[in-house]
């Protein structure tokens, strides 16, 4: 059995796999049903190892036992790996989360929020502003300040942007109107589009000429985005979060005019 090692390098990476695993389960699948002799000759893994593979593959779900005398094998179609596999990663993100959700219950946690809250110089929320890189970490940061929100909060950003994340941003929306704050949301770009989105959330949406990303809440404190997202891999989300009702009611304003346009 021929296959290019470029092939063999990349379903060892797709699939988790390491190099003698990946040479048998190819020699599987080619031949359909093999015996370990048959498997070795074809993939080329010394003998005394393949018996090993060959139950390594077994156990991951990659490979099954034929009954029958000589032992033989057959190779899992690649479809169902994929299920396997996504099912495996489903159930492992699912035990994750529980174990972090856990965690708040422990002494260990609380001993972290009083180091935090009581430590030599204790962090006030008020007297800093931060910059924060990438997508997740904005994310997070935001859905932090929004759940604190009480009265109010701005959004403004472009349609495509919320079309792009439409769940993430109706996750958003639903936050806030859990907080009974107030939402005001201002779209740059495609007005069929900011109507289709505004009946898709089932929020007021306003068009506007500012093609700018940012949310203000409670008129007290801001997360601007510096640069937007990008098709170019090489540049990172950043914004900036700023508490400073000074700064934000400005900002406040200069949209509210805008807004009324």
């Amino acid at each position: 059995m021929l296959v290019k090692q470029e092939l063999i390098g990349k379903i060892k990476d797709y699939f988790d796999l390491n190099i003698y695993e990946t040479k048998v389960w190819l020699a599987l699948l080619a031949r359909g049903v093999a015996s370990a002799g048959q498997v070795a000759s074809d993939s080329r893994v010394p003998r005394s190892r393949t018996y090993d593979v060959l139950e390594s593959l077994e156990k991951k779900g990659f490979a099954i036992v034929k009954l029958g005398k000589p032992v033989k094998y057959i190779g899992v179609k690649p479809p169902l790996i994929i299920e396997k596999l996504k099912n495996n990663v489903a159930k492992s993100a699912e035990e994750k989360m529980v174990s972090l959700t856990n965690i708040r219950d422990t002494e260990e946690f609380s001993k972290l929020e009083e180091l935090y809250k009581q430590g030599i110089n204790p962090i006030k929320r008020e007297e800093f502003s931060l910059a924060l890189k990438g997508k997740t970490n904005i994310s997070s940061y935001l859905r932090e300040v929004l759940l604190n929100a009480q009265k109010e909060v701005i959004i403004c950003t472009s349609a495509e942007d919320v079309s792009s994340k439409i769940r993430l941003f109706k996750q958003m929306l639903d936050d806030i109107k859990q907080s009974k704050a107030k939402t005001k949301v201002a779209l740059f770009g495609d007005e069929r589009l900011i109507k289709k989105l505004s009946d898709s959330l089932q929020v007021r949406i306003k068009k506007i000429d500012v093609d700018a990303k940012f949310f203000i809440v409670d008129r007290k404190e801001m997360l601007f985005y510096v640069s937007k997202d990008s098709n170019e891999k090489s540049k990172e989300d950043t914004a900036i979060w700023i508490n400073s009702e000074f700064f934000s009611l400005a900002f406040a304003s200069l949209f509210d005019k805008a807004f009324e346009k």
